[in-house]
């Protein structure tokens, strides 16, 4: 199958803080809130939410393409891509302007406040999947500039081509009728708890109501692991324990990158998130997305530790 993945591209600037956001915050005096706090540590990494996700997709064997605008700093991440087996054919380089930057501090509970800049990103409407050939099989629409992820929607609707909708941190720069339209007719439909109750607030519908709208549902939780709604069914996916918690840009990215690698070749819905939430786990014990790797001998024998039926992810693994 072959996937095109939509979305930002980014450098992500990542922070830690060594206390609580919580106890820093004075709940009656939010309307004046004016808050500074003191790092321990920074790195530059790259990341996106488009990129992220292509490259746990590589690691599992996926060959996937990316389109996205990207800045004049580009090419040093660009060969990193390439190396990994994504295609970026269609990363335009827009002169003069920057990658967008993300800057994310994340404090002992894990607990994160994040800023983001566009740069390039607002040049995402220039591009069309009408451009694009040979025609995906899935676009992955994930949060981007707002009047290009319409316009990937609305081209995938008139292409026929089944689409991810991802709409994530543009959850708060979209009303409810633009919500409403884009996940009408999607294939999938991605979000977080948090993100699926605001869908909710802001359209009116509740999960019965968006089941009539978008055939999957795939919601993410957390500790408490994701859950997926398709062909009528129910199916919880527990998270894989971590070793230990270094920071969680990303997780979500990588969830997606290994339920879809499994989609791909056709498997069922519960291998499909059981290799997302193995996938994801390898995010949230290091910095940085994608400075994680894995052989297939230890990606096969974590996921033996946690659910009954390795013989068919080694099966996947060799198809």
């Amino acid at each position: 199958m072959d996937i095109l993945l939509t979305g930002s591209v980014a450098y992500d600037y990542l922070m830690t803080f060594p206390g609580k956001f919580e106890e820093q915050i004075l709940p009656e005096r939010l309307s004046s809130i004016s808050l500074s706090f003191l790092v321990d540590s920074m790195t530059r990494e790259r990341g996106g939410v488009a990129p992220n996700i292509a490259y746990t997709l590589a690691l599992l064997g996926a060959k996937p393409r990316l389109m996205a605008t990207v800045g004049q700093d580009f090419s040093d991440y660009r060969a990193w891509l390439d190396a990994q087996g994504i295609d970026t054919k269609y990363a335009k380089v827009i002169p003069h302007v920057f990658t967008a930057s993300f800057f994310a501090t994340t404090d002992q509970t894990s607990a994160q406040i994040a800023s983001f800049s566009p740069g390039a990103m607002g040049h995402a409407a220039e591009q069309s999947i009408k451009d694009i050939t040979p025609k995906p099989d899935l676009v992955v629409i994930s949060p981007n500039d707002p009047v290009a992820m319409k316009n990937f929607a609305a081209e995938c609707r008139e292409l026929d081509i089944p689409y991810l909708y991802d709409p994530s941190q543009q959850l708060l720069r979209l009303e409810g009728d633009e919500i409403e339209r884009d996940m009408s007719g999607a294939h999938f439909l991605f979000v977080n708890d948090y993100e699926f109750g605001l869908i909710s607030k802001k359209t009116g519908l509740d999960l019965e109501g968006m089941l009539e709208k978008v055939k999957i549902i795939v919601i993410t939780r957390g500790k408490d692991g994701a859950d997926i709604y398709a062909d009528g069914k129910e199916i919880h996916i527990p998270t894989v324990p971590e070793q230990e918690i270094i920071d969680p840009t990303g997780v979500g990215d990588a969830f997606r990158g290994g339920f879809l690698s499994a989609y791909a070749k056709g498997w069922d819905w519960e291998l499909c998130g059981q290799i997302g939430s193995l996938s994801a786990v390898y995010v949230l014990e290091q910095s940085g997305t994608q400075n994680h790797s894995y052989t297939r001998e230890e990606f096969v024998a974590r996921f033996r530790e946690h659910f009954d039926d390795a013989g068919k992810l080694e099966q996947f693994l060799d198809n």
